[in-house]
């Protein structure tokens, strides 16, 4: 019986291997396995962002509104000139860039798949300027172009293969079944983008990625650590959405101390 269940497990293992494709997050260069298209990530993200927007209270302060779209799209500008340089223009038509600041005092933000982005107005009195709001869309445009939500999906994924291991998994695996049906099982059970809770590792990824991007874009990426230390002090005194499963402030900010110097070449006022 063990040998059985050792082998249906190889066999999973090695169909989950087979199904997934392997992509290279830009700027860390590591290596993730996806098992959903973007076409299939981008038409969920496209209809959840939808639904949120028509609900949502957009905010009437109009200077906070352009400055974070003019931040926003700076930080863009410098993603698409990077993609395209770096031999990976064809990521650049999966994004087409939204900026938006609702009237909500959650400290929050986040980007959805496809560079639609929103800022809660509660995040500015943290922010307090350009280069820190620049820190914070840098951290969300860099789990879009990642692909941290797809990745999330696709371990879902895993884990429900793997939960389900016997003959009629194996059989349906036989006969193609389409990842998306998968997808919308996961939509179905509550998945949302605007909720999504990163791993650690992901966190510390943004980050990193973050911290370039902000520097391409002409900001001083040396902003992050004071801003950090303000969203620490923060948290202490409410909940900041958008730092669920974060990495300690003291891991946090230790590891912005280490990519610096990398951000600094990467930066030009």
């Amino acid at each position: 019986m063990r040998k059985v269940r050792f082998i249906l497990m190889s066999l999973v293992a090695a169909i989950l291997v087979g199904c997934g494709t392997t992509s290279t997050v830009p700027i860390t260069g590591r290596k993730q396995t996806l098992m959903v298209s973007d076409g299939e990530v981008l038409s969920l993200a496209t209809q959840q962002y939808k639904e949120f927007m028509t609900k949502a209270k957009r905010s009437t302060n109009a200077a906070n509104t352009a400055m974070v779209q003019r931040v926003g799209q700076k930080l863009a500008n410098a993603v698409t000139q990077y993609l395209n340089a770096n031999g990976l223009a064809s990521e650049v038509q999966n994004f087409q860039w939204e900026f938006n600041l609702v009237a909500d005092k959650q400290v929050n933000a986040w980007c959805m798949p496809g560079g639609k982005i929103v800022v809660y107005e509660g995040l500015l009195p943290v922010t307090q300027d350009e280069g820190s709001l620049a820190i914070v869309l840098g951290h969300e445009i860099a789990h879009a172009v990642a692909k941290h939500s797809a990745e999330q999906m696709s371990n879902q994924i895993k884990q429900q293969y793997g939960t389900q291991i016997g003959t009629t998994v194996l059989g349906a695996l036989g006969m193609g079944q389409n990842t998306q049906g998968i997808v919308q099982a996961i939509a179905a059970q509550g998945f949302s983008f605007a909720n999504l809770k990163y791993s650690r590792d992901h966190e510390n990824e943004a980050d990193h990625i973050g911290l370039i991007i902000t520097a391409m874009a002409g900001y001083d990426p040396q902003v992050a650590l004071p801003f950090w230390q303000r969203m620490a002090a923060s948290s202490n005194q409410q909940t900041v959405e958008f730092l669920s499963d974060h990495p300690s402030d003291a891991t946090r900010i230790n590891n912005i101390q280490k990519w610096m110097p990398e951000a600094l070449k990467y930066y030009r006022r």
